[in-house]
């Protein structure tokens, strides 16, 4: 765990190997906010990345929830995505289960055109795969909307596990 006065103090380089990943296979968000440091505290880090999304174009918005996995998936995933998802027991899937997230991923990115994103710590299958049905039924804005939030959460909990407070 850092500091945020560390991660202050961290070389570009450094910030970039351990910071850029929070954001899946984005690390332009932290390209964004590494020459606002210092930063006061890890909200203050948390915050400007936030705007950095927040204020980017609607492409690059759009790249970034495409550069999330799908839940449940069997292919190779980043570290974080990873623990996180064998932590809510999406690496415990049966035949059935893996088939029916599968079925629910290919009717969302056909609905959306991008994978359904979701902070699962704290969740589990059962309350994840209910969330992915009813958000099917969301409009495309509202979706965008709630994805770009569930991307903030995911986030969140990296820079938790990451930067002491």
């Amino acid at each position: 765990m850092f500091s945020i006065q560390e991660v202050n103090n961290m070389s570009q380089v450094e910030f970039m190997r351990i910071i850029g990943p929070v954001f899946e296979h984005s690390p332009w968000v932290a390209e964004n906010v590494i020459n606002l440091r210092p930063f006061v505290h890890l909200e203050d880090m948390f915050g400007k990345m936030v705007v950095g999304v927040t204020e980017a174009s609607y492409e690059k918005q759009l790249a970034l929830l495409n550069a999330h996995p799908d839940l449940g998936t069997r292919i190779q995933l980043s570290k974080d995505s990873e623990k996180e998802q064998i932590n809510a027991g999406l690496s415990e899937l049966s035949e059935e289960e893996y088939i029916e997230f599968s079925l629910l991923n290919k009717k969302y990115v056909e609905k959306f055109g991008f994978p359904f994103i979701m902070a699962v710590k704290g969740q589990n299958k059962e309350t994840i795969k209910a969330c992915m049905k009813d958000r099917i039924n969301f409009s495309y804005e509202e979706e965008i909307e709630t994805a770009l939030i569930q991307v903030y959460k995911i986030v969140k909990f990296r820079l938790d596990d990451l930067i002491s407070t």
